[in-house]
């Protein structure tokens, strides 16, 4: 096997540091129109990245899984602190839920907890990957497309479409 990540492997976990910078220096600006500006970089460019990698053929029986590194209290520190910066704008209708399939009533999620549980894949993926062999690597990145598939991609999709709307919206 070879001893070295692929390029698409590499932009994957530059990508998924670059996003987890953008979620911890977003206090410093204090902007909303700076992280939906950021979020609507950074976003497509890990779905597209994910996907063309799920593409190569990884397969969804693994040995290796994330290990959590971000503890409970980051977590929330970093929710609240979106939920603050977005404002009115953190609270979106939610169409892809399971549970709005049996629902008379709109499903609303949140910006915030949205782009914290990225953060969260993020953040201990990254932390993951960092000092292990090639194969570990490559082991944690096929962790991270099978929560790409199971969770995730639909999460950040879901924030992207909301993102799209607090940015165009006039």
């Amino acid at each position: 096997m070879n001893n070295k990540l692929t390029p698409n492997e590499l932009a994957f976990i530059a990508l998924s540091n670059e996003y987890c910078q953008c979620i911890e220096t977003v206090h410093q600006t204090g902007d909303r129109d700076t992280i939906v500006e950021s979020m609507l970089k950074v976003l497509p460019r890990i779905y597209i990245t994910a996907t063309d990698l799920s593409l190569n053929g990884f397969d969804d029986d693994i040995d290796e899984f994330i290990d959590a590194a971000l503890d409970e209290n980051t977590y929330d520190m970093v929710r609240v602190m979106l939920s603050q910066l977005m404002a009115e704008d953190d609270v979106y209708l939610e169409t892809f839920m399971e549970d709005m399939r049996y629902s008379d009533s709109p499903i609303s999620a949140t910006v915030s907890e949205n782009l914290a549980d990225l953060y969260q894949e993020f953040y201990n993926f990254v932390h993951g990957i960092q000092d292990v062999t090639t194969a570990v690597q490559r082991a944690l990145i096929e962790a991270c497309l099978v929560n790409f598939r199971e969770y995730w991609g639909q999460t950040l999709c879901n924030v992207l479409r909301a993102m799209h709307s607090i940015r165009y919206t006039i």
